[in-house]
């Protein structure tokens, strides 16, 4: 009983550092699927630093749900260039604030750094993304406590059977 208030108060939380309701639905739902729109916390625009040589910023839509961030390259989100699964982001780095713009990093497990920009502090989508990426860890972390606790409360279960047809 205790880990689900846990994960209510952590949700709760989450919805208020985001700024919106428990059922924060997207009117640009069109493409997605039933369970991407139950979970999307975040959408809007960010500009994405290219890899290429000359590392020009492009502007992308993107949609940030309870697992992932999805990066379109248009408006409509007909195609999908990438999607950032949050058990591969490690952490979000490197927040600096200009004038106009705000700067993070988001570093993925393999050290892979992808540079991001939003304007103006009212988008603040690096906090956004930090507290869905530490509701995602809590959330496995629970996950794999219960795991673990069901492989161990079926074994100590056969060494009990085992117990009792001893003679």
């Amino acid at each position: 009983m205790k880990k689900r208030g846990i994960t209510r108060r952590l949700q709760k939380r989450l919805n208020e550092a985001l700024g919106h309701s428990r059922s924060c639905f997207s009117p640009h739902k069109a493409n997605m699927t039933g369970s991407e729109i139950s979970q999307i916390l975040k959408e809007g625009e960010l500009e994405k630093r290219s890899d290429s040589l000359l590392q020009f910023w492009k502007r992308k839509t993107c949609v940030l749900t309870t697992d992932s961030l999805n990066i379109y390259t248009d408006i409509q989100k007909k195609s999908k260039s990438k999607a950032l699964k949050l058990q591969s982001i490690k952490k979000v780095d490197c927040v600096e604030r200009t004038g106009k713009f705000v700067y993070f990093t988001i570093v993925t497990t393999d050290d892979k750094e992808i540079d991001f920009r939003c304007p103006g502090e009212e988008n603040c989508w690096n906090a956004v993304i930090t507290m869905a990426l530490i509701d995602f860890q809590n959330r496995k972390a629970i996950q794999d406590f219960k795991t673990r606790q069901e492989i161990e409360n079926t074994s100590l279960g056969k060494q009990d059977r085992c117990k009792a047809r001893a003679p």
